[in-house]
């Protein structure tokens, strides 16, 4: 226990120190990552021709010529993307909150796993079928998979609305606020921004909300259930019928993503404006179907940097771990039976803590890319220097997002 708490405040202090990092050397944090990305597909290539795994290396073949032609498309983003990531950073460091909010957020759906995890045990030990614990004789296996799945979906659609609220938290309280009000030293900021947009997430607009995870639940059930089918089918020695639920899980997977990559920025829309989640997605349509590829281009640019720097940090405290392990000698360890298990925690550990503080940065440039999309001349006004190239790269964004 103390080993890994050790290992948590390491992570938090090593993933403050790549935002720092982040923050001064931007441009070339962001193209080293985005040169890592396509190694990295290059590197799986080799690897499954040098194994003769043909399948595998035949796509990643395809994946790594298109990775290079994306790399060349995307690189003279680079300058606004940059840019846009360290206007973020100069608000969140204003606003600590903004990490308060995305830590709760994670422990908060911690303790929800936790507690799923138990009571789909205390489920099965209560009401399958010759159990020592079933003492009744209303237990039956059709009983225990309609509770398994009730609470699976009850999980899931929390832990959807958790994560959905928190975000909600972040686009219209610091952020939100710093568009459309600016810095705090202006005097025009309203107090306490994250607990008044917290109030609003958590109330008004929760409906809306929770309407937009239960469709991603249900996509996420929907998955799991053609997952299963497709393990019963080899399990019984159907090729076929496990082919075509593979295929089918796969498409429910790249529509989930879709849709939860959409819903981002109709939560933000909710958060800003109010709006009823109907409402919102329609003006998330719009806006994808006027800056799409931009969004889509800043979010990955954004995130694949923020995301090497989060496996960085979980190598980083892994090292840490073995290094304590090694030099402290603990006498649980004497073997050395838990130094992998240890490593391999404080790795997910070290993972999790940076990824935490990356989404709270995401969030903010998701809600400015909302911002400017409905309102851009107030940007002209908080970040001259942003609007600038933007109005440089893509010059017809002074007129907004067409409205219908």
């Amino acid at each position: 226990m103390y080993l890994l708490l050790l290992v948590t405040a390491a992570a938090v202090l090593l993933s403050a120190a790549y935002l720092m990092l982040t923050r001064i050397f931007t441009r070339i944090i962001m193209h080293i990552t985005l040169i890592l990305s396509v190694l990295l597909n290059i590197g799986i290539c080799v690897y499954f021709w040098v194994l003769k795994y043909y399948s595998g290396a035949i796509i990643f073949t395809i994946i790594a010529i298109f990775s290079i032609f994306v790399y060349w498309g995307i690189k003279p983003r680079i300058p606004l993307a940059s840019l846009l990531l360290q206007v973020v950073m100069d608000v969140s460091k204003h606003h600590l909150s903004v990490y308060v909010v995305a830590f709760t957020a994670l422990l908060i759906q911690a303790g929800l796993a936790v507690w799923y995890t138990f009571t789909v045990i205390a489920t099965y030990a209560r009401w399958t079928p010759g159990n020592p614990s079933c003492a009744s004789s209303g237990c039956s296996s059709g009983k225990v998979a309609g509770l398994i799945f009730f609470e699976t979906f009850s999980f899931l659609w929390t832990s959807q609305v958790i994560g959905n609220v928190a975000l909600a938290t972040l686009a219209g309280g610091p952020y939100g606020c710093w568009y459309y009000f600016g810095p705090r030293e202006l005097g025009e900021m309203p107090q306490h921004p994250t607990l008044s947009a917290f109030g609003r997430a958590s109330t008004l607009s929760l409906g809306s909300i929770a309407f937009g995870s239960l469709i991603v639940t249900l996509l996420e059930l929907l998955k799991m259930i053609l997952q299963a089918a497709m393990n019963n089918a080899n399990a019984g020695g159907h090729p076929v019928e496990a082919c075509l639920a593979c295929c089918a899980a796969c498409f429910v997977g790249c529509i989930e993503s879709l849709v939860e990559y959409f819903n981002r920025y109709a939560y933000i829309e909710i958060a800003l404006y109010g709006k009823p989640y109907i409402a919102a997605a329609k003006d998330t349509w719009r806006l994808f179907k006027d800056r799409g590829i931009d969004a889509l281009v800043n979010d990955s640019l954004v995130g694949m940097t923020l995301t090497w720097g989060a496996y960085i940090i979980g190598l980083l405290s892994s090292l840490f771990a073995y290094l304590y392990l090694r030099y402290t000698a603990p006498s649980y360890n004497a073997e050395g039976q838990y130094t992998a298990p240890v490593m391999l925690f404080a790795f997910l550990i070290g993972l999790m803590c940076s990824l935490t503080l990356s989404s709270a940065i995401e969030a903010g440039v998701s809600t400015i890319f909302v911002g400017l999309g409905e309102d851009p001349q107030v940007l002209a006004v908080r970040a001259p220097a942003l609007f600038g190239m933007i109005v440089e790269t893509y010059p017809d964004v002074t007129s907004g997002v067409p409205r219908e």
